[in-house]
């Protein structure tokens, strides 16, 4: 948590510098001294969407709390914005009462400070004004947009709000609200106009379409009187037809009688040939099942006496192989008792060539014990040696026999290898009797082996006659299990030979292709067809009789009446009727387009009196749409509220020159453009900031400055830039000379030297400043100033003053020397606005002593209770 209080650290001080290390803090500090709910330095863009708490917090819960105060009234602004769960940021506004209480700020209008974001802001921006109004004019914030990056329609937007035309945009919105209900209106005529078009062309169609109704209606009445006596005719023939065919009613029922008998005749006959025809087709099906019995009583014998037969031929393929069987049973147990022989010597000769194995293993172990043993024998006789030379010493020593003698340690040493030779020829001595041994057993052992060494081809050839002793058994086994197969398959044989024996007679009779009932059922069927073929021969002969019969009384009946001539009769009067039924309707239709067209000729003449109306309405509507168009158009930003910019723009240029007169000198001036020449050297609305540099006499737009400000002089030889103005170069300003050129008189001409020593810039050198090359810190220097201005206009002329204002690292583009000259620009713009003081940000150490008064956050951080309350919330 950090708290300042900001009337203990800056009281009384008119410029207030915060300073610190990068990263201290300081722009998120001055960001957070206002109560709008923005940080002006971390906003990607202008107005709501541009900035977002969320993105700068990372407890659960962030507070941000400012007592503040504004034209005598102190206020507190608290925001909370939470993280835990669901992002929510709530804003309270409170007013300091005269009884000391802190309550929620109520507007005229009956708004109050509830916590909702909305109307905090609302309340806020009716207290001090727009958020853009301050930022521009008050609030200097890192990387502020400039004025002169500003288009047409925002620099309108934003000057119409700092110069209090509220009322006058509103009174345009208002206008152009009822220049938009008045459209609609408008439209809706103009619907209705067209509706009442389209209904003229509709009644001008239709009367189009009547033309010559009554001329239609008597040609129909002639019609429908031609079509009455036509029918009159029908009706009469008609009749007549009809009587006709009642005569002739009588012959007709006789006639109709014969027909059915006729039919019932040929009905009766059909039935009794085709029950004929069906007690034939069953004596033929009987004949087709008698076949088929004898097909399959055949099929069947050759079937069994087949499957018998091979039966049979299995069963002698078996006993084919009894004699083997008989003598594999008889040999097993002497073919498996030679398999355990075999085995018992696969044993023996596996273990004889694992004791091979041994004795092979043990050789090795043999040898490598010999050649320790020699190696320890040649240390020991090289040991031996020692000690012999070693104790030969003893003769050649002078202090042998002296008194020294004791006190010589070569002659001691020599004593000790005496002691050490017996021990020494015993090892010699006992590592000889060792490799003696040793010796003795790797003979042993050798001889060991050459028995041994045909044991592993002894064991492959009794493997080898092992297995084949092995696969003897195996045979010989498989084919005395089947002795049980070959008893089973004689049994089988006899069985079968019996079958056979039973199927002889069957097969005999087969070959006579019938049996004595089977003869007879045929004969019988025989008989049967040949008694129904007599009696169809019978029937029809009858039948054919009975119809002759009936034949002939028919013909002898008059001719029958003919109903078609009737039909016909009767369709041509119902076509008179319908002609007649066609003939009145229309008639009718010819009376209804005479009355219609009496009736759309009324309407048409109401219709004209409408349009004349309509038209009238719509005049009228368009007039007054014009007319308020017109009125919105003088409440927009290119109306009044460009006027009143017009009206603003000398005294803003005149604060921002008196700025400049005072701290920067008479070099540059500014004026503000509101009408803007085109390519055609045409007028229109526009807005441009125009400088003009005194020493140059150049003018150009402010949006065109950019670079630094230098003058390239270079020496056509040698290419050589011989300085840049900054400030420590020779100036008017900094009050140093130039050095005298070393080059070539005539030779260099970006300028001219007086080669005399004199050390002064000839006004020709020295020349006016190229519009191209104006610095980037003058440009800031100047925007400065015209933000300043604004500020002291709203204070001076619309009653709208800040008494703090606020700047973030505004000096950085300048040199040291327009650094002092942009303090002393602060101190102006304090006591021309009459402002109580102005916190702002630097980085140079020479401003800040320069203050009034500083906030150090370095030294803050290293003293906690200095200035800042650390403990937690």
């Amino acid at each position: 948590m950090l708290t300042l209080d900001f009337e203990r650290l800056a009281d009384g001080a008119d410029l207030v510098a915060i300073a610190g290390a990068n990263g201290r803090g300081k722009t998120t500090l001055m960001d957070n001294m206002h109560p709008y709910l923005t940080m002006p330095s971390r906003a990607a863009l202008s107005g709501p969407g541009g900035f977002s708490y969320y993105d700068h917090v990372c407890l659960p819960e962030n507070e941000k709390d400012l007592t503040w105060s504004h034209e005598g009234r102190c206020y507190r602004s608290q925001v909370v914005i939470r993280l835990n769960g669901r992002h929510k940021t709530e804003a309270y506004l409170y007013a300091l009462s005269d009884v000391g209480q802190w309550r929620p700020v109520c507007l005229d209008d009956g708004l109050v400070s509830d916590g909702k974001v909305e109307t905090y802001s609302r309340c806020v921006e009716a207290i001090c004004g727009s958020a853009d109004t301050f930022f521009t004019s008050a609030f200097s914030a890192q990387g502020k947009r400039q004025l002169s990056t500003y288009r047409n329609a925002e620099i309108k937007s934003l000057l119409s709000d700092l110069l209090g035309q509220e009322e006058i945009r509103a009174l345009g919105q208002k206008a152009n609200d009822t220049a938009k209900l008045i459209k609609a209106g408008l439209s809706a005529i103009r619907q209705e106009s067209a509706g009442l078009d389209a209904e003229q062309a509709r009644l001008d169609a239709g009367l189009h379409r009547l033309q010559g109704a009554s001329d239609r209606v008597a040609q129909a009445l002639l019609e429908r009187q031609q079509a009455q006596q036509a029918l009159d005719g029908h009706r009469v023939c008609h009749a007549r037809l009809q009587a006709q065919r009642d005569q002739s009613q009588s012959t007709e029922a006789r006639r109709a009688q014969l027909l059915e008998e006729r039919k019932a005749l040929i009905a009766a006959g059909t039935r009794a040939i085709e029950g004929l025809k069906a007690q034939e087709q069953d004596a033929l099906l009987g004949l087709e099942r008698l076949a088929q019995r004898i097909t399959s009583r055949r099929t069947h014998a050759q079937s069994r006496q087949s499957t018998v037969m091979q039966s049979r031929r299995q069963c002698l393929t078996v006993l084919e192989e009894a004699g083997a069987v008989q003598r594999a049973a008889h040999r097993l147990p002497l073919a498996e008792q030679v398999l355990s022989a075999r085995q018992q010597g696969i044993v023996v000769c596996r273990q004889q060539v694992q004791a091979m194995r041994d004795a092979q293993a043990t050789e090795r172990l043999l040898v490598q014990k010999l050649a320790s043993i020699e190696l320890e024998a040649g240390r020991a006789a090289l040991k031996a040696q020692e000690l012999a030379h070693r104790f030969g010493l003893v003769g050649e020593v002078p202090c042998a026999g002296t008194d020294l003698q004791g006190q010589c340690k070569l002659l001691g040493d020599a004593y000790e290898a005496q002691t050490l030779m017996p021990s020494a020829q015993g090892q010699i001595s006992r590592l000889a009797q060792d490799k003696a041994l040793a010796e003795q057993e790797l003979s042993l052992i050798r001889h060991r082996y050459e028995e041994l060494a045909q044991a592993p081809q002894a064991l492959a050839l009794a493997e080898r006659l092992g297995d084949m002793a092995r696969t003897r058994v195996s045979r010989m086994s498989l084919l005395a299990t089947r002795a049980g197969q070959i008893t089973q398959a004689r049994a089988a044989l006899q069985t079968i030979e019996l079958e056979l024996s039973s199927l002889e007679p069957e097969l005999g009779r087969t070959q006579d292709n019938e049996t004595t009932e089977e003869h007879a059922e045929r004969q019988q069927i025989e008989a049967t067809r040949q008694r129904i073929a007599q009696a169809l021969v019978q029937q029809a002969q009858h039948f054919r009789e009975a119809l002759n019969r009936l034949d002939a009384v028919l013909h002898g009946l008059p001719t029958p009446f003919d109903h078609q001539i009737l039909a016909a009769a009767a369709q041509a009067e119902a076509q008179a009727r319908l002609a007649l039924s066609t003939a009145e309707q229309a008639h009718l239709a010819a009376e209804r387009d005479a009355q219609s067209r009496i009736e759309l000729t009324a309407q048409a003449r109401a219709l004209a009196d409408r349009r004349v109306q309509v038209q009238s309405r719509m005049a009228r509507a368009e007039g007054s749409l014009g007319n308020w168009n017109l009125f919105a158009r003088c409440m927009s930003n290119d109306g009044l509220i460009a006027l009143a910019i017009d009206d603003a723009g000398p005294a803003l240029s005149g604060l921002a020159n008196d700025l400049l007169l005072a701290c920067y000198g008479p070099r540059f001036t500014v004026s503000i453009l509101t009408l803007v020449e085109t390519g055609k050297g045409e007028q229109r609305e526009g807005f441009d900031i125009v400088v003009h540099d005194g020493e140059s006499g150049d003018s150009k737009s402010l949006g065109l400055m950019s670079g630094g400000e230098r003058v390239w002089i270079s020496c056509r030889d040698r290419h050589e830039i011989h300085y840049a103005e900054t400030p420590d170069m020779p100036s008017s300003r900094s009050g140093r000379r130039p050095r005298p050129c070393n080059c070539a008189a005539g030779t260099c001409e970006a300028m001219r030297h007086s080669t005399s020593g004199s050390g002064t810039l000839s006004p020709d050198a020295r020349g006016g400043k190229s519009l191209s090359l104006m610095s980037g810190g003058e440009r800031t220097f100047i925007d400065a100033c015209l933000t300043r201005a604004i500020a002291l206009y709203l204070a001076q002329n619309t009653g709208r003053r800040f008494d703090t204002l606020f700047s973030d690292e505004a000096d950085g583009p300048l040199d040291p020397e327009h650094k002092r000259m942009f303090m002393a620009m602060k101190r102006e713009v304090l006591r021309l606005g009459g402002y109580r003081q102005e916190f702002f940000i630097t980085q140079t150490p020479h401003l800040a002593t320069m203050a009034d008064a500083v906030i150090d956050l370095d030294a803050m951080q290293a003293e906690p209770r200095a200035g800042i309350d650390a403990s937690d919330r």
